[in-house]
């Protein structure tokens, strides 16, 4: 009977042993037959309980958030994921049905790795050929991703033949050390919440208008966070700007929808330089005439435009045009249009990180209209760490800024390409430029059939009196985007307002700035000049073009 006892208790704490056993397996990853040195290996702790996913720099408690862990509980394949978003906050949600969900085609090819028979099973992912090699020799199921935990223990796994991902070593271990990594509060969340969490924990937001008013109206007002000016088609915000590395990108984002205005409109989003002794804010708050003025023997007096030794431009981070009535009217019904009920307006300006990094700036946007009710936007700026640096400049320099974005404050339109001498900027280089470039944004405007809007002009650009670069912006593709004009005009030949060619932009859209190559520039003065061959007036109709431009380059 003793003997009994005492086998009986040896069985038991064998079976509990054996068990408890946990396995480490490190995995190497690979593309195209070279091994990726410049990521952490991939770690996984694996016993008949539980597996956990994680990577070496983890491990050592060494990654920089946010970061991941995956948890998968056995028998029942729940996936727990753990998000370490920032110190101190921890997020967590769970998945109990995917794994049953995966569906393998089990094929009788064989192969040992590291020692272990494995067995090769072949799923599809998003068009994606996906190859797991899996061993059942230690009873064990888990491996390096979810994809194959039903199926064995997974020591390989090959994407497409090209990417793989193998184990290198398989070892048993007393203890993780999980303890010491995923401890304190933790938040749960649904699925959805946790990918958006962890999505948004990746870069930096820095939130600058939220559902705000853009419209025309007396009654339009600042107050302690936005200033509103020319009767209210101008909202203005401070913003600070963080330091902005090298590998960092930048995007500025606007959502719009109408709030009363059916037309389609221009808009800008812009910051205003502030490191010279006058400012486009200063002619905000005074009035445009106070502004420097350019003349070019037209008659004419543009404010506050071009650059000069005391003043700057405002510097233009995104053209856009309003669609025709998105969202607001969108109960006008046509048979086979879904409207959609915002406009998304995004862009790269990684190129203007130089007047951004560590400053606190104006940041505003315009929207020319004459309507009470107006518009709605929303503006975010991000920014995002990235391996790839494809803007090597240093320096960016506001030379010019024709958008007259006090329209309703007396700004006057753009029409000085009316004369031969179009627009001619001098500026002063104190140090050399090198592999300099103009950041050149244009669109044409004006009238019906012979206004600029609806001609094809030619924009030629001339740096110290020689020609550099010349093409005609014309957009064609602005059918493409009728979903988003539900207020849009149609014709008896078939066609939308919103449908028509236009110079360089089409309601609903961004338009996309030139980057126009210089060489290299001495330090010292140059001239930039802007020729179009703008259309003669008709009646009150007449033709304008808004062009800005920035200098780009390194020092």
């Amino acid at each position: 009977m003793h003997t009994r006892i005492v086998f009986n208790f040896l069985a038991i704490f064998l079976y509990c042993l054996f068990s408890a056993q946990t396995y480490e397996i490190q995995y190497t990853s690979s593309y195209n037959g070279k091994t990726n040195t410049d990521h952490p290996s991939t770690i996984v702790w694996v016993n008949e309980k539980e597996n956990f996913i994680l990577n070496s720099t983890i491990k050592e408690q060494k990654s920089s958030f946010p970061y991941e862990i995956t948890k998968v509980e056995k028998p029942s394949n729940t996936i727990v994921s753990y998000a370490f978003l920032k110190p101190g906050s921890i997020i967590s949600t769970s998945d109990a049905e995917s794994v049953g969900k995966q569906d393998f085609e089990l094929t009788n090819e064989t192969k040992k790795i590291l020692g272990y028979t494995c067995k090769k099973a072949v799923t599809k992912v998003n068009s994606n050929t996906i190859e797991v090699w899996y061993t059942n020799d230690l009873k064990l199921k888990g491996g390096p991703s979810v994809l194959g935990q039903n199926l064995g223990l997974v020591l390989e796994v090959e994407r497409n033949k090209n990417s793989l991902i193998t184990a290198s070593s398989i070892k048993k271990i007393k203890n993780t050390g999980i303890e010491n990594i995923i401890k304190g509060n933790i938040q749960t969340t649904d699925q959805l919440g946790y990918k958006d969490l962890l999505w948004k924990s990746r870069f930096t937001t820095l939130n600058v208008f939220e559902n705000e008013t853009i419209n025309f109206s007396d009654a339009s007002k600042s107050d302690d966070q936005i200033k509103r000016y020319a009767n209210g088609t101008i909202i203005l915000k401070k913003v600070k700007f963080p330091a902005i590395t090298e590998g960092e990108n930048i995007f500025v984002e606007l959502k719009q929808q109408s709030n009363g205005d059916a037309y389609d409109r221009t808009g800008t989003v812009f910051f205003i330089p502030q490191d010279k002794e006058k400012s486009f804010f200063d002619g905000l708050e005074k009035g445009a005439k106070t502004l420097p003025v350019y003349e070019n023997g037209n008659g004419k007096q543009y404010y506050g435009i071009t650059t000069t030794d005391s003043y700057s431009p405002v510097m233009e981070m995104m053209r856009f045009f309003t669609a025709f009535g998105i969202q607001k009217f969108n109960h006008i019904q046509l048979k086979g249009k879904d409207w959609q009920t915002i406009s998304p307006y995004r862009q790269d300006i990684t190129e203007l990180k130089p007047a951004l990094s560590g400053k606190e700036l104006w940041v505003g946007t315009f929207i020319g209209n004459y309507d009470k009710g107006g518009h709605k936007v929303s503006l975010d700026i991000t920014i995002h760490k990235s391996d790839q640096t494809v803007n090597k400049n240093n320096t960016a320099i506001p030379l010019f800024n024709t958008l007259n974005i006090m329209e309703m404050a007396g700004q006057d339109y753009s029409t000085m390409f009316s004369q031969d001498k179009g627009l001619l900027v001098n500026f002063t280089l104190d140090k050399d430029l090198k592999n300099a470039q103009l950041r050149y944004t244009t669109t044409g405007h004006g009238g019906w059939e012979n206004g600029d809007e609806f001609v094809p002009k030619a924009n030629s650009i001339f740096v110290d009196g020689n020609p550099v670069f010349s093409f005609v912006p014309w957009r064609t593709d602005c059918g493409s985007y009728r979903l988003y004009n539900p207020a849009s005009g149609n014709f008896q030949d078939g066609l939308s307002s919103s449908d028509l060619s236009r110079s360089n932009w089409c309601p609903g859209t961004v338009t996309n700035p030139n980057f126009i190559p210089l060489g290299d520039l001495k330090a010292g003065k140059h001239t930039i000049q802007i020729k179009i061959p703008q259309g003669a007036s008709e009646g009150t109709s007449f033709s304008s073009w808004n062009v800005s431009g920035t200098l780009l380059g390194v020092q």
